[in-house]
C-alpha cells in the first residue's frame, strides 16, 4: 500500500495566517492551523512581517502534517510592502493594501503616464492599494528608511523566501504592484517612482518550482515549495475556476472577479486588470469596506449581523477606511434618508446592501474587461468569510438577480495554494488538481428578481453625496 501523499496549503491575510494539510490524491483536508495577526489602528494600516513568519510556522505545525508533507504553497495578501535590509530583516512595518495614506502618490504616478497608459502597460490604473503608491509614499515621507531597503517583496514572496532562500514571485502577485507588464517589469514605471529592479524579486512561469524548505524551518527539510500567488489568484485556482464564471468574494475585502480569455485594460480604473497565476489573466474589482464594516454597523446600532429587517429608505454607504471601488480613498462612512420609523435592523441590512452595491455593480465590466460576455442565467459563487451569512447571502440575491452557489469546501484560498503544491507532484495544472478535488461544488440558491428601487437608491445617493466624499487636493 504507497504512502499518503500530502500538501500544506497557507493563506497568510490581513487578519491571520491559515494552513491546511490536503490528501494530494482526494482532496480531503486532514489538518487545519491557524494563528492569528495584529494590525495597527490610526492613520495607516501596518504589520510587521516577522509576525506573520511567526504565524506561519504556528499555523503549519497546527496541521498535524508540518513533518511529513511532501510540498507547500502560500498565497498571501496583495499588493503590501514589504522592505527588507541586507540582512533580510523588515526596515520598517509593511504597509498594507487597505492603507490609504499612498493615494496622492498613486494619483500623481496616473497624472504622470496619463490613466490609459497606464493600464495599457500594467493591466491597471493604481489606487491607493498598489504597491508602486505605497513606495513612493515611503520614499517620500521616510527617506531614511528607504535609503535602507535592500530588497522589496510583497507578502507572499516574504514568507517563500524565508523558507527557501530564493528570491521568487509569480505573475498574478506581480501583477497587483503597479509596475509589473505581460513584458515583466516595467522599466518607465519603476524609474519613475524611484525603485532599482534589481531590490524585486524573480518572476517564475506559472507552475514553477520556487524551490526546496531548508533546514531549520516550520517545514521538514527538502519538502517542495510552489511559487505561492496573491490571495485573489489562489481563491480562483482553489475553485478551479474557468473562463466567464464570476466570483463574489466576501473578507475584510469585497473582490469580484473572473478569469478571462483577454488581458484586461480599463482606463477607468473599476476593473484591475490582474494576471491570474495560471497563463491567463483574472479582472478583478475590489472595496475596502466589507465584513468587517458591516459588522461595526451591527455594533453600532445594537444589533447581531444577522438581526436585519426589510423596507425603509436608509442608504448607507459604509465606507469606514476609505474606499477603493468607488476611488475615494478619503471618504468616511455616510447614511441618508433616516426617517421617524426607521429601524436598526433596517439601517443594518442598508449597511449590507451598501457593501454589496459596488461589487454587483461592477460586475458586467469585470466580464467584459476579460473578453466575457455577462450571461445573467450563470450562477455567482459566493465566497469568503461571509458567504454562509444568511444576510449576506439574501443580499446578494436581491441585488444581483442572479442564482448563487456557495461551496462546500472552506478556506478555498489555503486550499489553492494547496493545488499549486499538489501540482509539483502530479504535473497536472494546479486548477485540474482543484476540479479534481471538486472544491467549488455546493448548494445553489435559487434566483430572486432584483430589487431595482434598493439599487436606484443607493446609485442616487452615491452620485449627489460624491462632493462630500471626495478630498480636496489641499487636504491631502
Amino acid at each position: 500500500m504507497s504512502a499518503q501523499r500530502v500538501v500544506i496549503g497557507v493563506d497568510s491575510s490581513t487578519q491571520a495566517t491559515k494552513a491546511l494539510a490536503v490528501d494530494l490524491d482526494t482532496g480531503a483536508v486532514l489538518g487545519e492551523g491557524r494563528a492569528a495577526h495584529a494590525v495597527s489602528a490610526g492613520a495607516g494600516r501596518e504589520s510587521d512581517p516577522e509576525q506573520w513568519w511567526r504565524a506561519l510556522g504556528e499555523a503549519m505545525a497546527g496541521t498535524g502534517w508540518a513533518d511529513r508533507a511532501a510540498a507547500c504553497s502560500i498565497a498571501g495578501q496583495q499588493h503590501g510592502l514589504v522592505t527588507l535590509d541586507a540582512a533580510g530583516r523588515p526596515v520598517r512595518p509593511a504597509l498594507l493594501w487597505n492603507d490609504v495614506r499612498s493615494a496622492p502618490q498613486a494619483a500623481e504616478l496616473a497624472a504622470a503616464f496619463g490613466a490609459a497608459e497606464l493600464a495599457r502597460r500594467t493591466g491597471s490604473v493604481p489606487t491607493a492599494a498598489f504597491t508602486a503608491a505605497k513606495w513612493v509614499w515611503l520614499h517620500t515621507n521616510e527617506r531614511a528608511a528607504a535609503d535602507r531597503v535592500a530588497a522589496v517583496r510583497l507578502p507572499h514572496d516574504f514568507l517563500t523566501e524565508r523558507l527557501t532562500g530564493e528570491a521568487v514571485t509569480d505573475r498574478g502577485d506581480a501583477s497587483g504592484t503597479g509596475w509589473w507588464g505581460p513584458d515583466g517589469y516595467d522599466t518607465d514605471v519603476l524609474g519613475r517612482i524611484g525603485l532599482d529592479p534589481g531590490l524585486l524579486p524573480q518572476v517564475l512561469p506559472p507552475g514553477a518550482r520556487a524551490g526546496v524548505v531548508r533546514a531549520g524551518m516550520p517545514l521538514r527539510r527538502g519538502a517542495l515549495v510552489a511559487t505561492g500567488t496573491g490571495d485573489n489568484m489562489a481563491a480562483a485556482l482553489g475553485l478551479g475556476l474557468t473562463p466567464g464564471r464570476p466570483v463574489l468574494s466576501l473578507g475584510t475585502s469585497g473582490t469580484v472577479y473572473a478569469v478571462g480569455r483577454t488581458r484586461p485594460t480599463d482606463p477607468g480604473g473599476t476593473v484591475a486588470g490582474f494576471a491570474d497565476a495560471l497563463g491567463g489573466w483574472l479582472p478583478l474589482a475590489c472595496t475596502l469596506n466589507c465584513t468587517l464594516a458591516v459588522d461595526r454597523f451591527a455594533a453600532l446600532v445594537g444589533r447581531d449581523r444577522e438581526d436585519v429587517e426589510g423596507g425603509g429608505t436608509a442608504v448607507v454607504l459604509p465606507y469606514l477606511d476609505g474606499e477603493r471601488t468607488p476611488d475615494l480613498p478619503g471618504a468616511s462612512g455616510l447614511v441618508h434618508g433616516l426617517r421617524h420609523d426607521t429601524t436598526p435592523g433596517q439601517l443594518l441590512q442598508a449597511a449590507y446592501d451598501g457593501a454589496a452595491h459596488a461589487l454587483l455593480a461592477a460586475l458586467d465590466d469585470v466580464l467584459r474587461a476579460g473578453g466575457e460576455s455577462p450571461a445573467p442565467g450563470e450562477p455567482l459563487l459566493l465566497i469568503g468569510g461571509g458567504a454562509r451569512g444568511r444576510a449576506w447571502q439574501r443580499t446578494v440575491l436581491r441585488l444581483s438577480g442572479r442564482a448563487v452557489q456557495v461551496p462546500e469546501a472552506r478556506e478555498l484560498v489555503a486550499l489553492g495554494a494547496a493545488a499549486q503544491a499538489a501540482a509539483l507532484l502530479t504535473g497536472e495544472p494546479a486548477d485540474a488538481v482543484a476540479r479534481r478535488w471538486r472544491t467549488a461544488e455546493g448548494r445553489v440558491l435559487e434566483p430572486v428578481p432584483p430589487d431595482d428601487d434598493t439599487l436606484e437608491r443607493i446609485t442616487s445617493t452615491l452620485r449627489r453625496a460624491r462632493a462630500l466624499q471626495e478630498v480636496p487636493p489641499g487636504e491631502r
